[in-house]
């Protein structure tokens, strides 16, 4: 019961898929039919919806955060930087594995190291067009703008794969945030929402929409009542 409360902290929607009339369904339907009433209770907010088509493929899908960092880790450990004649790309892989040791939160001090100033403010070349003839954010930010090229750099290099390597890898890491379902039972269509709420609650960070005061005021019992 405590992952269905907390279904939509980690998720967004979830996307049911089901055919009413083949057997193949039958235990997306079911499921769904039967715990629909209690996940809307617990999770007002959270868009659940059931998609039918003849003969469809019974499916579950959600929304997953995916990040550079996430395609990057599932390329090296399956091996997908390769050169055309079929050969691990060594220079992909090492700018893939650069990347990944970036320090965030040096990156993060470095840019602010100009007092008052953000070198990546929206519109900064129209608002402030000799920003970068400025000596003193120059020599300020010399380190930022250090990593930013190098960072720049390690993208172009692994993103530089052939047949479309990189974006390949994208569409299928995407895909783990599917789960086929055929002649699923409902034990194993639960079992397979609980895998996205695991994988929503490592992946997803959404802020709880809290109101900003009491809607309501619901009384206790009346035997507390004076």
């Amino acid at each position: 019961m405590s992952w269905k409360a907390n279904l939509s902290r980690h998720l967004k929607i979830l996307r049911f898929f089901g055919c009413p009339e083949s057997p193949s369904s039958r235990g997306v339907m079911t499921w769904y039919t039967e715990q629909l009433p209690v996940l809307e209770y617990l999770n007002p907010n959270m868009e659940l919806f059931m998609r039918t088509t003849y003969n469809g493929m019974p499916a579950v899908t959600t929304e997953l955060d995916w990040t550079t960092q996430h395609v990057l880790k599932y390329m090296l450990q399956t091996g997908r930087f390769r050169d055309p004649n079929g050969t691990i790309s060594e220079a992909r892989e090492e700018a893939a594995k650069a990347y990944l040791a970036i320090d965030w939160n040096e990156v993060v001090i470095q840019r602010f190291k100009s007092p008052g100033f953000d070198p990546e403010k929206p519109y900064l070349d129209v608002d402030y067009p000799e920003w970068k003839d400025d000596p003193k954010i120059q020599k300020d930010l010399a380190t930022y703008f250090a990593m930013k090229n190098s960072m720049e750099e390690q993208v172009s290099v692994f993103e530089s794969g052939p047949n479309g390597e990189w974006h390949r890898a994208e569409r299928a890491i995407t895909m783990c945030q599917r789960v086929d379902l055929w002649c699923a039972g409902p034990k194993e269509v639960e079992r397979a929402v609980v895998h996205l709420y695991k994988l929503g609650r490592s992946l997803n960070s959404l802020d709880a929409d809290l109101p900003p005061f009491i809607l309501d005021f619901h009384p206790g019992q009346d035997d507390m009542l004076p």
